[in-house]
């Protein structure tokens, strides 16, 4: 029986870091990895065949990974996108642990683990957290189209996600300054947290982690709270206490939850970005790009 590690959570909040620190501590990747570049030189550690999967899957459902909305966890469960996920997860080489990560994954987490779990095997949740303020830095230096307002719901969106469908799952919370402080702390956890065990190979850690790429940091200021609530500061409070081991309130993310699932129109900023960024996006064939890219690194390296 194998255990599928999921890393969740909003993109650049070192969900990279931690996948690849888990695949240097004997958790398997799937083959195909989207690999380095410009913006992410320590590569993304994401199977193309997952991220497609993914992207298919949502656009299925009139979604993208730039949505902002709650709309696909309203949905109920599509049969046929749990029996695609399910076709993938065949197709994997036996290995006691795997660690699968995607940018498009949380939103959908739900339909893994239900693909996983009617496959036999095991699941648990990895989930990062990372100050929003630095995140949405990050985001919008990496991609100016995306707006702050856009960054903010998607970094809420994803964290309020990542934290509801894992409540049945074994999880852990790790924050990203957490891990560049002492890996080796955060690699316990994780292992004790999940049942599993994890053998680092602390040279290649060592080599992969470095402090100073993490070019945002928040140095301890206030979240930013462009809709006019207190979405972000007690979204970020929360997974930070349980980050840090501290005791937190889940039903303060219920609270956020419900208020951000009923306030679209505080959303108007956010929304009206999200469908420029989606036009761009249709002009985009990422899939053709990935493999054009993947064939000119001989997939090998971050690209394997």
């Amino acid at each position: 029986m194998t255990t599928f590690l999921f890393v969740l959570g909003m993109a650049r909040s070192g969900t990279s870091a931690m996948t690849r620190v888990l695949s240097l501590s004997g958790a398997a990747l799937p083959p195909g990895m989207i690999g380095a570049s410009k913006a992410n030189p320590r590569g993304f550690w994401e199977p193309r065949q997952a991220s497609f999967l993914n992207e298919n899957i949502l656009r299925r459902h009139h979604s993208t990974s730039a949505d902002p909305t709650l709309r696909l966890h309203e949905e109920a469960a599509d049969r046929r996108d749990i029996a695609e996920i399910h076709a993938y997860l065949t197709t994997l080489r036996q290995s006691d642990v795997y660690v699968i990560k995607d940018l498009q994954i949380t939103p959908i987490a739900g339909m893994w683990f239900e693909a996983a779990r009617i496959a036999g095997h095991n699941i648990g949740a990895v989930i990062a957290v990372r100050h929003p303020r630095e995140v949405i830095e990050s985001v919008t230096a990496m991609l100016p189209i995306v707006k702050p307002e856009l960054a903010a719901a998607l970094w809420l969106k994803n964290s309020l996600l990542a934290e509801r469908y894992t409540r049945a799952a074994p999880r852990v919370f790790v924050e990203y300054c957490y891990l560049l402080e002492d890996w080796r702390r955060e690699i316990k956890r994780m292992s004790t947290a999940l049942d599993v065990d994890l053998n680092p190979d602390e040279i290649a850690i060592n080599e992969y982690l470095a402090a100073g790429e993490c070019h945002q940091q928040a140095d301890g200021s206030a979240c930013p709270e462009p809709f006019g609530t207190d979405w972000l500061t007690t979204t970020y409070q929360n997974l930070h206490r349980a980050a840090g081991g501290d005791t937190w309130r889940e039903d303060e993310l219920d609270r956020v939850f419900g208020d951000y699932r009923g306030s679209e129109q505080r959303l108007r900023t956010a929304l009206d970005n999200y469908q420029r960024v989606t036009k761009a996006q249709r002009l985009i064939p990422r899939k053709l790009i990935l493999e054009i890219a993947a064939l000119a690194h001989r997939r090998k390296g971050t690209w394997a």
